[in-house]
């Protein structure tokens, strides 16, 4: 009956992730591949190598991570970066997660999301090898190198960014959390982060909240935590710039906000007032997380 219980709880949790993002799309045309080597050649993963590229020229790498039920490409269609790899001139990766009992991909990023049933699955280490395999591949600029996660995929990309902070620049996230207890981020260096959230979702909560495997923190003090591992002084504060991002909100519908006194880096929330888990992004919302990501080089 415990079994039947927490299956039901996963269920539930399962309806509330699922999204529009979640429908297969095609791989993005121009340079898209499936990638294969030892280390990920149960896994490959969606490749999008921008027109112009001659190798001759260091090229920053994004790797953009899905939400739970959805897929590589689902997400790009989503987020719409393929086309701006081509115009910005950066590489592209988009991986899958494993699949877990409900036939559902998944990242096993921290302990609220979402590896459900428990399969232990090294994602960590999975990307660590997507972005090495790549950066044997191509000539990859290892001071840009970035993380886009939605849901699952954004708690994804702050685990890995915890893990592995000496590799990554910066990291936007959208609707997914840090770790509850912040003791289990060693971040061992600075890290810029930009987090998105809708004020409005219904399924990982703005002000935190629980899955049935564990709690997560709030929007507010995910940025909070990092500000804090990346030596920031003062408050998060409200800034004047407004956003316009999501079409199904009208007039410029996202707050910004900022810590002051950082170093290097930036920590900054991107509030969409009335927005959702999936917001109904317009054509702003591409160019305006790359902005920030292109605004960032990890030190040397």
């Amino acid at each position: 009956m415990r079994r039947l219980a927490s299956i039901s709880l996963v269920s539930a949790v399962v309806v509330g992730l699922g999204s529009p993002a979640s429908r297969p799309a095609p791989a993005s045309a121009g340079g898209a591949v499936r990638a294969v080597s030892p280390a990920t050649a149960s896994r490959p993963y969606g490749l999008k190598v921008p027109e112009g590229y001659d190798g001759q020229h260091p090229t920053p790498l994004v790797v953009l991570l899905h939400g739970y039920t959805s897929n590589g490409s689902a997400q790009n269609a989503y987020f719409k970066l393929g086309p701006l790899a081509d115009r910005k001139h950066f590489l592209l990766a988009y991986p899958d997660g494993t699949v877990d009992l409900f036939g559902n991909r998944f990242w096993n990023a921290t302990d609220a999301c979402c590896d459900f049933f428990n399969s232990g699955v090294d994602d960590v280490g999975y990307i660590d090898a997507v972005i090495d395999e790549i950066a044997g591949r191509y000539n990859v600029d290892q001071a840009r190198i970035y993380l886009v996660g939605h849901s699952n995929g954004a708690f994804m990309a702050h685990r890995f960014a915890c893990d592995h902070a000496g590799r990554i620049a910066a990291i936007v996230t959208l609707a997914g959390m840090q770790w509850k207890d912040t003791g289990r981020c060693p971040a061992s260096s600075p890290v810029s982060v930009l987090h998105v959230h809708g004020r409005d979702d219904q399924t990982i909560h703005y002000e935190g909240g629980s899955t049935p495997k564990a709690a997560y923190p709030g929007a507010v003090k995910t940025v909070g935590a990092w500000a804090a591992k990346d030596g920031c002084t003062g408050s998060l504060t409200a800034t004047d710039q407004r956003l316009d991002l999501d079409e199904s909100v009208p007039g410029e519908e996202t707050a910004v906000e900022h810590y002051p006194g950082c170093t290097g880096v930036d920590v900054e929330l991107w509030t969409i007032n009335g927005g959702s888990h999936v917001p109904a992004f317009n054509g702003h919302w591409a160019e305006a997380i790359w902005d920030f990501l292109a605004g960032h080089r990890k030190a040397g």
